[in-house]
């Protein structure tokens, strides 16, 4: 899905992007609920970037990557915890692109995401190459989910990659 978000362009550089756990819901400029094999997934893009819900019988965990007004927890490059009965891992990377590779870039993620039955993509006025866009998949008992977040003026492109797992408890063992 392929929506033009009607806000200014808040999070405005690469620098500005912070990563948070366990936040509560953002305020949304536009969502889509899915549910991947008895999990739901709610993909959230915010005037400042992303946010991700995921609900399971386990309980709920939620990613925020976003410009959050007094975070201290800058963008990391890898986070691997486990949240509840979840194994959740985070990679980020800044891709810094030629204009014209920028443009072909965009364009070729926006038509990615857009035509995708679990994707969400949203440009913010001024330029058809700033945009966020998320893609979630469910495979082999996990939860995937990949983002970017176009800086055009910059010419970067900032891609996550995300992946939750339920965590299998110990059982004992028998003698």
């Amino acid at each position: 899905m392929l929506t033009t978000l009607n806000t200014s362009y808040t999070d405005t550089r690469a620098a500005d992007l912070a990563w948070a756990l366990g936040r509560e819901p953002l305020p949304a400029l536009a969502t889509l609920d899915l549910e991947l094999t008895g999990v739901k997934l709610q993909l959230r893009l915010l005037g400042a970037s992303h946010q991700v819900l995921l609900e399971e019988a386990g309980g709920i965990c939620s990613e925020t990557v976003a410009c959050i007004p007094g975070s201290s927890t800058p963008l990391p490059l890898g986070v691997a915890k486990r949240v509840d009965d979840w194994e959740y891992e985070f990679a980020a990377r800044v891709e810094v692109l030629s204009p014209g590779s920028f443009a072909g870039r965009a364009q070729e993620l926006l038509a990615l995401v857009s035509d995708h039955p679990h994707g969400l993509a949203g440009v913010f006025p001024g330029s058809p190459h700033a945009f966020t866009a998320l893609l979630a998949q469910h495979h082999e008992g996990q939860v995937h989910w990949r983002t970017w977040h176009a800086y055009p003026q910059d010419g970067q492109l900032v891609a996550t990659r995300t992946k939750v797992g339920v965590r299998v408890p110990a059982t004992a063992s028998v003698n």
